[in-house]
């Protein structure tokens, strides 16, 4: 085989160094092109519980049920009823009130929570030295538009408490440790904050009969919702149990007896001019629904298994109550 000469040797030297720096080139270019092509890590979700309800009293009713014609005087009441706001309200703590504002309606179509008791319910929590009011609720219909015609915006902002719209950003992946509900997106304010005050109306459900304070918890929630409604009873109980209230003030001042949860013909209203407040959610449910659509325990059955799990009390005659007017 004939010699390479020195400048051709050095040609087909300089050439294969050459091709040895593109395959080089190429191969880490590779394995920097498969690192970046790696789908993300997905962050286990955190198991959470939030117990935020505040130590029994025997000297003080558990439940009770104000009647008046004033539903800011009906919120006033009933929270005095239980001891004052300062019992479930500490300096420096920041609270969020969560009223339904679901629903693109206004106040007489009882869709959603009266906006006097949630601007009553806001100036207690400040008076009591709470440092911020948070109002929080992921909406069905757009949520700019639920707080304006509601009235709950204006009346939320105006006792100097914070409106906190929902967004994707606000959302955080929570292993709800339910029997129906696992992992799923909650709505950060409840997850950050030092209190929560539980603001639902009273209403007719289609699938649940009512909904009241633990179906007002479906609010926390972003994604999908309506998938749980395959196992609705058992996903009632599972937030019951994931968030536990300080506090909750049924509005029943008016009642959605019929056409819920949305609502929309002042025919299904009826004035009860009510409020219903207490330390046992589970117990306030079962009295609100014996109380104004006449259903037995038999009948609710996310009452039963809630009662069931050690969550609350569904026979609410045997609580300590009490019933005065305003």
């Amino acid at each position: 085989m004939e010699e390479l000469r020195e400048p051709a040797r050095r040609d087909v030297l300089l050439r294969l160094g050459s091709a040895a720096g593109v395959a080089a080139a190429a191969s880490a270019g590779a394995v920097w092109l498969s690192r970046r092509s790696r789908p993300p890590q997905i962050e286990q979700a955190p198991a959470l519980t939030r117990n935020l309800a505040v130590t029994a009293r025997g000297d003080l009713p558990e439940l009770v049920t104000v009647t008046g014609d004033d539903p800011s005087r009906l919120a006033e009441r009933a929270v005095a009823e239980l001891g004052g706001m300062r019992r479930f309200v500490s300096r420096g703590d920041v609270v969020v009130l969560k009223p339904n504002v679901s629903w693109d309606r206004t106040p007489e179509q009882a869709a959603n929570t009266n906006p006097a008791v949630v601007e009553a319910v806001a100036k207690l929590c400040l008076e009591a030295g709470a440092k911020r009011v948070l109002v929080a609720d992921v909406t069905i219909h757009d949520a700019a538009r639920c707080y304006e015609r509601s009235g709950i915006g204006v009346a939320a902002r105006r006792a100097g408490a914070e409106v906190v719209l929902p967004s994707p950003q606000r959302l955080k992946q929570v292993d709800l440790r339910g029997e129906a509900l696992r992992v799923w997106p909650v709505f950060q304010p409840f997850l950050e904050c030092d209190r929560v005050i539980n603001l639902p109306v009273a209403k007719h459900h289609s699938l649940t009969r009512v909904t009241l304070g633990l179906k007002n918890w479906y609010g926390i929630l972003g994604g999908t919702r309506q998938r749980l409604h395959q196992r609705i009873h058992e996903s009632l109980a599972d937030l019951a149990g994931f968030l536990r209230p300080t506090l909750t003030l049924i509005d029943a001042y008016r009642v959605l007896m019929r056409g819920g949860p949305s609502g929309g013909s002042l025919n299904d209203v009826a004035l009860r001019r009510t409020v219903l407040a207490g330390t046992d959610p589970v117990a306030l449910d079962a009295c609100a629904a014996q109380m104004f659509w006449g259903l037995s325990l038999e009948q609710l059955p996310y009452v039963q298994i809630a009662a069931r799990r050690g969550l609350g009390a569904a026979d609410f005659t045997r609580l300590r109550t009490r019933s005065v007017n305003a």
